[in-house]
């Protein structure tokens, strides 16, 4: 195998990773009931999912402030809707979901 070939399996398997790993987070944002109010592109009853990674983009406290919110509700910051407590999602399924959000461009 020569140095070209290897990189570009290196680079497939990198991006399948990815591909799966986003899919994976969709899934369990599902199985935890955030796509009841939530989408990646649109605002439904709460913000789309990129919206929210764009208001905080470049804020490095947002990823503990928002698994925090997650986890215990908040409002006040998007409309008028409160987002209601999660406690069926755990901190660190929190914190993979927000990671997951924030990551959207």
């Amino acid at each position: 195998m020569n140095k070209f070939t290897l990189q570009l399996s290196t680079a497939l398997l990198m991006c399948l990773a990815l591909g799966q790993s986003a899919l994976a987070q969709t899934e369990l944002a599902q199985t935890k009931n955030c796509l009841s109010c939530h989408t990646v592109e649109k605002k439904l009853v709460g913000p789309a999912f990129k919206d929210v990674a764009a208001k905080y983009r470049g804020d490095k406290e947002a990823k503990d402030r928002l698994t925090a919110k997650v986890m215990q509700g908040g409002a006040g910051v998007w409309g008028v809707y409160a987002m209601p407590a999660n406690p069926q999602v755990s901190a660190e399924e929190a914190k993979t979901l927000v990671g997951w959000v924030l990551g959207l461009k």
